[in-house]
């Protein structure tokens, strides 16, 4: 379910949350941190407790995605902070540098809580699933991973989806356990 003040997002929020995001990135450019916003100047939207991902692409690749699962601050705190951390601290890519500043396609996710899934095999997780929608979460008390609902634009396919998120949380295709927890949610999508 998607929490009511965000199903439809005015369009002036959707930009200013864009242009926060690119800001963020600009002032991490300079200065080495997120850039520094006051909640009580944005929209009533915009302070409410929401989580998000931002991810970058350059020339339609990934370039950074950072996130977070559980909502803890004003979403546009949390849009300009994940923005300088997607551009600057993702450990699978080296910081933005300025020329590639310009190129990059901003992307980002508002996403519903989590709610767990009642699974009894790998199965029945996939039947589940319902492509090109839901966002998922597995774990066991190892290893986590988590694919937004993007990701199936790449992995059309549940079972390639799940095998891909598998190895993300650092298992085999093969590996499938009672102890694994599956929980799915739903991403607002705004670029």
């Amino acid at each position: 379910m998607v929490p009511m003040q965000f199903t439809d997002i005015p369009v002036i929020d959707r930009n200013l949350l864009l242009s926060t995001a690119k800001q963020s990135i600009e002032y991490g450019l300079q200065n080495q941190r997120a850039l520094p916003v006051e909640p009580g100047n944005y929209s009533a939207l915009l302070q409410t407790q929401a989580a998000s991902f931002v991810t970058l692409n350059l020339n339609h690749q990934l370039r950074g995605c950072i996130g977070t699962l559980e909502a803890y601050q004003p979403l546009i705190k949390d849009v300009s902070e994940h923005a300088y951390d997607a551009a600057f601290q993702d450990p699978r890519f080296p910081a933005v540098t300025e020329a590639e500043l310009s190129q990059l396609d901003i992307h980002i996710s508002i996403l519903t809580p989590s709610e767990m899934m009642e699974i009894s095999s790998e199965e029945d997780l996939l039947n589940q699933l319902q492509p090109g929608v839901d966002g998922l979460i597995i774990s066991d008390s190892q290893h986590k991973a988590t694919f937004l609902p993007s990701v199936w634009e790449q992995l059309s396919e549940p079972r390639d989806f799940l095998n891909h998120l598998k190895r993300k949380a650092g298992w085999s295709d093969h590996y499938w356990s009672d102890e694994i927890r599956a929980y799915r949610y739903k991403a607002i999508s705004i670029e």
